[in-house]
């Protein structure tokens, strides 16, 4: 069979300030699991043809046009243009399967543009979807998590394809994603990994890989894409420190801040650890994951500011994820909190999300009455709301996010960040990201602006009307260009009905 494998990182950039930041970042974001699917693909003998498209040039044409099957892996916030491709598909007779973080949390929705909708996947999975085992229809899952991924080196041609520059060679932005573990211990309500278990990849297979790219591709990054790395940190580590000093490659990864304490966080500078991006998501809640109980409010701020200014003694670049808007936050105080972190912290980049109810999880479950119904999946994801808050109104909050975003972005803040590095990556981030997020900034003062001015748009963000506005149906269209005729305005409306997952191998499936 020809098979595709494309892995959809963005919409079509429509600013050149947008492309650019898509070919210098986003385009180190490929993900794991398709590039696994290709290898597996291959592997079966098949013909396969994998890419990536992160917001440049023609989705389209990144694969042939005569495929007998395509996987494609997507973001909700790209879903729109994955049902656009996938119609162009199914005319030329292709199956289509959709995979990735929108398949596993809107899987009924999926299945209105895809023959297949798949969750946890592994390799018998794939194997069983080529062969035609699944009619139409079907969304699917393996019974479990795969024992193992493909290693770098099997991975090579996809990793050429998805971070290398033309000529086969990495730049100076390239990543190599690489996963120790999957799954996570911790229950966060609002992500899509809340109940998945834990469990540590084989530790052989992380130090082939390693001492792969050591000899291969000396001085590249790593970029660890496990929920929550180095849960069991001994025993990752000590990997880790199984390459010589003067061979290690330099990494990033996610962790929580209760598992970077104490002795460990030096270890994490000998190792070559160039960034941590820890989840302190609230100042009135989550504070397991920082190790400090049951603390919040200002106290909970102290102690953070101490653990982060320890961390950034061994690493360079420190960034801290936030959400602003969850049912605690009220008032005042979250903001004022968070902008005193910020001030007090200088050296930590500060990512302020806006919770989204993403299906299977409990915030989903949680917020049920209060989504917007009508809204798009592609409008999950900043700027755009697409609840009603328990505490804001939509005018107020935006109001907010404007005073978060105007602190961390100003020209004083940035100049304080530049002078709390001396390392060159870390400045560039620094400055490259300022500039994204005061583009962020832009288009909250555009939404607070159309919220103020349009009583149909209020209306329908205050949950007092159901018909999605005007405003929203020409971003959809601004946003797929070309691709948007593909997806009706009456297509636009999401299923938002769970579907659980027919697991393979059972008499269900």
């Amino acid at each position: 069979m020809r098979v595709g494998v494309l892995d959809l990182l963005a919409t079509p950039a429509r600013r050149w300030s947008e492309a650019a930041y898509h070919v210098l970042l986003t385009k180190q974001y490929a993900s794991i699991m398709p590039q696994a699917v290709a290898v597996w693909c291959r592997q079966l003998g098949h013909r396969t043809f994998y890419a990536t498209y992160h917001g440049v040039g023609d989705p389209a044409a990144r694969l042939p046009a005569d495929l007998d099957a395509v996987f494609v892996s997507s973001y909700s916030q790209a879903s729109g243009l994955a049902y656009a491709l996938a119609k162009l598909y199914r005319r030329a007779g292709t199956l289509t399967i959709l995979g990735g973080p929108h398949a596993r949390a809107f899987p009924r929705d999926a299945l209105r543009f895809f023959d297949v909708v798949v969750g946890q996947c592994d390799r018998s999975l794939v194997i069983d979807i080529l062969r035609g085992a699944f009619p139409p229809g079907t969304a699917v899952a393996s019974a479990r998590p795969p024992e193992d991924v493909p290693s770098v080196e099997e991975r090579m041609p996809e990793i050429r394809a998805s971070a290398f520059v033309r000529g086969g060679r990495p730049f100076f932005a390239t990543m190599i994603p690489l996963l120790a573990s999957l799954g996570c211990p911790y229950s966060c309500d609002f992500c899509i990994d809340w109940d998945t278990p834990y469990r540590l990849l084989p530790l052989e297979r992380l130090r082939a890989d390693l001492l792969y790219l050591a000899q291969h591709w000396p001085g590249v990054m790593l970029a660890f894409h496990d929920p929550n790395f180095a849960v069991r940190f001994d025993a990752v580590l000590d990997v880790l420190e199984t390459v010589p000093p003067e061979r290690r490659s330099p990494y990033i990864m996610e962790a929580s801040l209760s598992i970077l304490r104490g002795a460990r966080v030096p270890r994490l500078g000998s190792t070559r650890c160039i960034s941590v991006a820890p989840g302190v998501e609230s100042w009135g809640d989550y504070s397991a994951k920082s190790g400090i109980g049951r603390t919040t409010g200002r106290d909970k701020v102290d102690r953070l500011v101490e653990h982060f200014t320890l961390l950034h003694a061994h690493v360079p670049y420190l960034q801290a994820n936030f959400l602003f808007g969850l049912d605690v936050d009220r008032g005042d105080e979250p903001v004022a909190l968070t902008k005193d972190f910020m001030t007090r912290t200088p050296f930590v980049w500060p990512v302020v999300n806006i919770p989204y109810p993403f299906g299977g999880t409990p915030l989903s479950s949680r917020c049920e009455d209060r989504v917007l119904a009508a809204m798009p999946f592609s409008f999950y994801y900043s700027p755009y709301l697409v609840t009603t808050l328990r505490h804001y109104d939509p005018i107020t909050y935006y109001r907010k996010l404007i005073d978060i975003f105007s602190h961390f972005t100003a020209p004083a803040m940035l100049a304080r960040r530049l002078a709390a590095t001396s390392h060159p990556l870390v400045r560039l981030a620094h400055v490259v990201r300022t500039q994204v997020k005061r583009a962020r900034l832009r288009a909250f003062r555009r939404l607070l602006d159309a919220l103020v001015s349009d009583e149909g748009l209020r209306a329908f963000h205050e949950g007092r009307s159901r018909t999605l506005p005007e405003f929203y149906q020409r971003e959809f269209e601004r946003m797929l260009g070309r691709y948007a005729t593909l997806v009706s305005r009456v297509e636009r409306t999401p299923e938002l009905d769970a579907l659980p997952f027919a697991i393979a191998g059972t008499a269900t499936a």
